[in-house]
This record gives structure tokens, C-alpha cells and sequence, in this order.
């Protein structure tokens, strides 16, 4: 019991010895972290930083601000206005977001931030049992000196991984607002297109009263009542669907937001055009490629013997040693294994180009449809409105006995088609624009990333 209890003591009291040994071990590695600052004991008993006083970076926090993915989401900005109905309902659905891609970033973080410091001793106990039956206990510590450049590998994956899980964030974040202002334009043209139904009901009821009158009095025809009822009863069917698409619309939207929305209107303008943003897709792309090429460097580097030196400590004394060792034992598929990692590089390579093209031709193609889209509605509101002065021009001749109820109502129901045709368009180049901006990742700002 004595010897054990000695032998505690005296791992005891290696412990800081090996943690400070493990500092200027790795110093000498040339880690990320190769200058060590202590803490050392200042005239009052307090603890104090050595020679500075400013707190500095850590080895992640230096990464990321040179990373170019990060640097580009975290300069994005909305192009939604605050106080506009696009931005209030982006905010509101982002606070109720269960934020899962943003818990998976904080863990990529941190495993990054672990994978930094990979370039440190190993330190463990060793406990095994001899042949007199008793515990043998000794404290081992590792440190790689040359590895084919594995560990540096293993932190550029995990940045990388980074990376990748911040344009899983900013994804995520410009869906989920794509979504909820699809939700939200829905809700909105089903309220115009309610509004209009209910105008035309009421126009036509009239021209219904009319026509009844007209055939009470044997001046008109049966037939051309049953026409203005059929009339009817089709803008009613329409009313309907307008009314249940705004319905659900308005409780989808209340359900992503976790509060109803109701005292929203109107469709914002937004200009996407100029900014030059690099499309989500491609960001990933290229995250995914570096990620891929750090991975064939830890793969190729398993393949090659990398050199490690070892201290064992045990109550009697302390052993060291060295030792050269490839993670991937030699043979006859050896030298195919690295071709294959080789060509694992060059189809991330084209991955990125391939996702260029692919993010060029959605882009390309939503905005030739923006363009065909703005020019068909400007040409929807002008014959929108030559169709209202023709009605107002056919209703004065009807009140001067000129013109048939009938004539009347064939050009009301023109009117009517061209006010819904513009309707339509208006609410078709929302949608385009949004789906724009979501592929540029221009709907949630880049802040939080």
C-alpha cells in the first residue's frame, strides 16, 4: 500500500512537469500555437499575462478571418428592408427558427478548435499487468516530428469543415425566408384576387338585378340571364379558391412564424441586379473541394512513415524512444490507392466547375424570366386599363340606350380577365425575384455566421 500510494504521488506531481513539457515540445513542432504564454505571479499574489496584456486570437479565430468563405458570407447583407412586410415577416419566422444548422456550425467550431491543437503531445496512462501479477503503471507521452504533413491536413479539414457548415447556415437561414415570403405572396394575391371577385360580384349582381328586370318585362331574352348567373356563379367558384389558398397560406405562415401575421400587405420592390454575389451553391462547391483535398492528404499521408518520439514515465525512471510507423501497412493495391486519392482531388475540382456552370444557368435563366416577366406586366396594366376605359365608355352609351346589357357585360369580363392577367404577373416576378435572391444568399444577412 505504501509503494502504491508512493507511486501516486509521484505521477502526482509529473503531471505539470509533462504539461509544460508537452509547450515547448510543441513549440518546437512549429504548431499554430507555438508561442506559449505562462501566467506568472505579479507583487500582489494575483495571476498576470506575461510581457502582454491584449488578448489575441486563437488559432481558429485566425482561420476563419482568413478564410474567403467566411469572410464572403459574413459580408452579405439582406436585401430586404427592416421595417418593409418582406423584412418584418424574414424576422419574425428567423426568431422562431429551431436554428439546427446553426447548433451543427458551433460544433464544427469547436471540433476545429480541438483539431488545432493536434500538433501537441499526446499524454495517457499506461496501466498493464506482469507476469508477478501486479499493476505496472507509467505516464506516456507522444509527439509526432514528422507526419508527411498529416496533422496540418487534419486542422485544414476541420476548417474547412467550418466552412462548410456556414454555408449549410446561410442556406438554411435563405431558405427557410424563401419559404415564408412564398407563404406570404400567396396570402397576399389571394387577398387582390378576393378583392377583385368581390367587385365583380357586385357589378354583375347588378347586371344580374338588370337582366331580370329586363326578362320580368319580356324585353330580353331567359337565356341571356342564364348566362350573367353562370357568370356569377363562376366568379363565387373563384372567390372560393381564393379564399382557401389566403387561408392556408396565412396559417402555414403563422405556424413558421409562431404568431399570426395578418397585419401585413403589399409586395415590396427589391432589386437583386449589380451585386455580384457568388451563388450558395458554388461557396459550397468550393468548401466541399478544399474539404475533399484535405481529406486526400490525410489519406495519402497514412500511406507514407512518419517519425514520433515517446517518453514513458514510470516510478523507476523515464524511458524514451522513438519510433517510425505508416498507418497504412504496403501492398500490391498500395500504389493504386494513392492514384485513387489523386483522382478524388480532381473530381472536387470539377465538382466547383460544374457547379459554376449549373448556379450560371439558374441564375441566367430566373432572370431572363424576371426581364420577360416586368415587360408582360407592364403591358398587362395597359390593357388593364384601355379595357376600364372601354367599360366606362360602353356603361355611358348603355345609360344613353346606345348599348345592350350583354355588350356591357362581354366587355366588363374582359376587363376583369386583363385586371386578373396583371395580377397574376405581378405576383409571378415576386416569386422570381425572391428565388433570386435566395440563390445569392441576399435574403438573410450574414452576420451569425
Amino acid at each position: 500500500m505504501r509503494r502504491t500510494a508512493k507511486r501516486a504521488v509521484h505521477f502526482a506531481g509529473m503531471i505539470p512537469a509533462a504539461l509544460v513539457l508537452a509547450g515547448c515540445m510543441g513549440a518546437e513542432t512549429g504548431g499554430d500555437n507555438a508561442v506559449t504564454r505562462f501566467m506568472q505571479s505579479g507583487p500582489s499574489g494575483k495571476l498576470i499575462q506575461d510581457s502582454e496584456t491584449q488578448p489575441r486570437k486563437t488559432a481558429m479565430a485566425r482561420r476563419e478571418a482568413a478564410s474567403d468563405v467566411i469572410t464572403t458570407l459574413q459580408s452579405r447583407r439582406s436585401v430586404l428592408h427592416p421595417e418593409g412586410a418582406y423584412g418584418r415577416v424574414a424576422a419574425a419566422v428567423m426568431a422562431s427558427s429551431a436554428r439546427t444548422a446553426e447548433a451543427e456550425l458551433r460544433g464544427a467550431r469547436l471540433r476545429a478548435e480541438a483539431a488545432s491543437k493536434n500538433w501537441l503531445p499526446r499524454i495517457g496512462p499506461n496501466i498493464s499487468l506482469n507476469s508477478l501479477g501486479e499493476f505496472v503503471t507509467s505516464l506516456l507521452i507522444e509527439q509526432v516530428l514528422f507526419d508527411n504533413g498529416r496533422k496540418k491536413a487534419e486542422r485544414d479539414y476541420a476548417a474547412h469543415d467550418v466552412e462548410l457548415a456556414a454555408v449549410a447556415l446561410s442556406e438554411d437561414s435563405n431558405n427557410r425566408v424563401h419559404d415564408s415570403l412564398t407563404l406570404y405572396l400567396a396570402a397576399e394575391e389571394g387577398r387582390e384576387k378576393i378583392a377583385v371577385a368581390d367587385r365583380s360580384l357586385e357589378d354583375m349582381s347588378h347586371f344580374e338585378w338588370i337582366m331580370n328586370e329586363r326578362v320580368n318585362g319580356g324585353v330580353s331574352d331567359r337565356s341571356d340571364l342564364n348566362i350573367i348567373r353562370q357568370k356569377l356563379a363562376e366568379i363565387r367558384a373563384e372567390r372560393d379558391a381564393a379564399a382557401g389558398e389566403r387561408k392556408a397560406a396565412h396559417a402555414e405562415l403563422a405556424a413558421m412564424a409562431g404568431r399570426p401575421l395578418d397585419g401585413l400587405h403589399g409586395v415590396p420592390a427589391m432589386d437583386v441586379n449589380g451585386r455580384g454575389a457568388e451563388p450558395l451553391s458554388v461557396l459550397k462547391a468550393q468548401a466541399e473541394r478544399d474539404r475533399t483535398v484535405a481529406q486526400v492528404r490525410i489519406e495519402r499521408a497514412s500511406h507514407l512513415p512518419g517519425l514520433s518520439a515517446s517518453a514513458s514515465v514510470t516510478g523507476d525512471g523515464v524511458d524514451y524512444g522513438a519510433a517510425l510507423k505508416a498507418d497504412q501497412m504496403l501492398g500490391l493495391g498500395t500504389v493504386s490507392s494513392l492514384k485513387a486519392i489523386e483522382a478524388a482531388k480532381e473530381a472536387a475540382g470539377r465538382k466547383v466547375t460544374q457547379a459554376k456552370e449549373d448556379a450560371n444557368r439558374q441564375i441566367a435563366s430566373l432572370r431572363e424570366r424576371e426581364s420577360a416577366l416586368a415587360m408582360q406586366l407592364v403591358e398587362a396594366n395597359k390593357l388593364a386599363r384601355a379595357a376600364k376605359r372601354n367599360l366606362d365608355l360602353f356603361q355611358a352609351q348603355y345609360k344613353g340606350g346606345a348599348r345592350q346589357v350583354m355588350d356591357v357585360v362581354g366587355v366588363y369580363e374582359t376587363w376583369a380577365k386583363q385586371t386578373q392577367t396583371a395580377l397574376r404577373l405581378k405576383y409571378d416576378l415576386a416569386r422570381v425575384q425572391i428565388a433570386i435572391a435566395r440563390d445569392l444568399g441576399l435574403l438573410a444577412d450574414g452576420r451569425d455566421v
